[in-house]
């Protein structure tokens, strides 16, 4: 089955999307998602600390402006899909203590990368950010004030990850009057039934409430997250959530595909695989939502996202300068990643460091006045290149001779002649096609583009993809 569904157009995009499902069935293995390369699966285990010192010494040297991410691991619920790291707990008094303790990292961090880098933008993710308490949000926002270049401008990137069911009267405006000026709601899925099975009972009221409410206080660029595969999910019923989502508006949307990995991930135990739409049906959701957000104005970004034409995430695209990190895409590819609490992982342009992921051993290396580092990777000349490549594939939809030429002046058909080579199938397949000047995906390859930067991954060649999700 092949069908067409027309995509807002520019002139580094194609004008349409093509749903080609003998080669998604070809095609449609295991593989990264490329928000890293190489990916955590690369990370040496144990990765000196020393190293990434030196990182950040370059990193300062250079520098650049400054990506703040938080990772706040408390949630009052337990979704059952969830595979994050995260604590369940009731219990708010929980909160400050970490709080502190991020900010004792913030301080190691702020000295290593220099405090008067500017921060253009800042993340806080989880976890269920909003279960801070407002004196707990205000305490941790004044700390990195004080540690850190925050800026007030327009053009600042400042966003919140909001579980709807965890926002109050006053939860909005401190987060706006704090600096926070994006945000984005979970949602995944409107239907009371698919909720009750993943214990996320959330009225579709209660979304729009929040939403509503955040576009008059002047947050911008809202997302939205989806999740398709869920129990009890059909095609009809995600259709129904889907005219559900797409009459609030959002400006992007995210729509993620559920891994059910219950050996894995102890909660998505609690999950009855029969309930659970068939590989056929996720199919099938997946095409019938793509045409629908493409029908209703929305662009295809990439991989799981989608934004009207005006957001910043498109225009990025158009201008050829949209980045991908472990925050998914993004507009900030100038930026090093300062990134502080349980398992957050930073990045410098030589080099990637992950704290620990374990709660009681974070706090413990915070308390002894250390940094709670435990992984990470130093990448070799081949490593950047491969990673610059990889992401002109997954963001701009293109790789072109000239640009790599200058960029790292070397002959892309010489470099990469055994991936060239390799590529020549998805050639034949239309999934990309080389004009002599330029790799450009084509419409058929754009659900399929984790295939395709596979093929410029080194750590991939032996075929050892196993350890990650299917791209479809």
């Amino acid at each position: 089955m092949t069908s067409t569904a027309p995509l807002q157009t520019n002139e580094s995009t194609l004008p349409e999307f093509i749903w080609d499902e003998a080669l998604i069935r070809r095609y449609d293995l295991s593989g990264p998602r490329y928000t890293s390369y190489p990916t955590a699966v690369e990370f040496n285990q144990n990765y000196p600390v020393e190293d990434m010192v030196k990182a950040a010494a370059r990193s300062k040297a250079s520098n650049r402006p400054l990506s703040l991410y938080t990772h706040l691991p408390f949630c009052a619920h337990l979704c059952y899909y969830c595979a994050c790291n995260k604590v369940i707990t009731k219990k708010r008094d929980k909160a400050m203590p970490y709080v502190e303790r991020v900010l004792k990292e913030a301080a190691i961090q702020s000295r290593l990368f220099g405090a008067d880098r500017p921060v253009k933008q800042l993340h806080w993710g989880g976890g269920t950010p909003t279960f801070l308490p407002k004196d707990v949000m205000e305490h941790l926002m004044a700390g990195y004030g004080e540690l850190f270049n925050l800026q007030t401008g327009d053009d600042r990137d400042y966003s919140v990850e909001i579980d709807p069911r965890e926002v109050d009267q006053d939860t909005l405006p401190t987060l706006w009057d704090l600096g926070f000026n994006r945000i984005s709601l979970g949602v995944q899925d409107v239907n009371p039934k698919v909720q009750k099975a993943v214990n996320r009972i959330q009225p579709r009221e209660m979304t729009e409430a929040v939403l509503n409410e955040a576009r008059r206080l002047g947050f911008r660029s809202i997302n939205l997250d989806l999740i398709y595969g869920l129990p009890h999910q059909t095609p009809e019923s995600f259709a129904e959530t889907l005219e559900a989502v797409i009459e609030m508006s959002p400006d992007r949307l995210s729509v993620f595909s559920y891994a059910h990995l219950p050996d894995r991930f102890y909660p998505q135990t609690r999950i009855l695989s029969d309930t659970l739409p068939t590989p056929q049906q996720k199919l099938t959701i997946l095409h019938n939502t793509i045409n629908r957000l493409l029908e209703a104005g929305y662009e295809y970004i990439g991989m799981d996202h989608f934004a009207k034409p005006d957001d910043s995430l498109a225009v990025a695209q158009q201008e050829g300068r949209l980045h991908r990190n472990f925050q998914g895409y993004t507009t900030h590819s100038d930026c090093d990643l300062v990134s502080l609490g349980v398992s957050a992982i930073g990045q410098t342009d030589d080099a990637y460091f992950q704290n620990n992921h374990d709660l009681p051993s974070w706090e413990a290396a915070i308390d002894a006045g250390q940094l709670a580092i435990t992984k990470g990777v130093n990448l070799t000349r081949d490593d950047r290149i491969r990673r610059w490549v990889i992401g002109q594939l997954i963001c701009q939809f293109r790789l072109d001779r000239q640009q790599f030429s200058s960029e790292w002046g070397e002959n892309l058909d010489r470099y990469f002649s055994d991936e060239l080579s390799r590529l020549k199938p998805m050639i034949q397949d239309e999934l990309i096609a080389d004009d002599g000047n330029a790799l450009q995906v084509q419409p058929a390859g754009r659900l399929l583009i984790r295939a395709i930067c596979q093929i410029f991954d080194l750590y991939r060649k032996e075929g050892a993809s196993q350890r990650f999700s299917r791209i479809i």
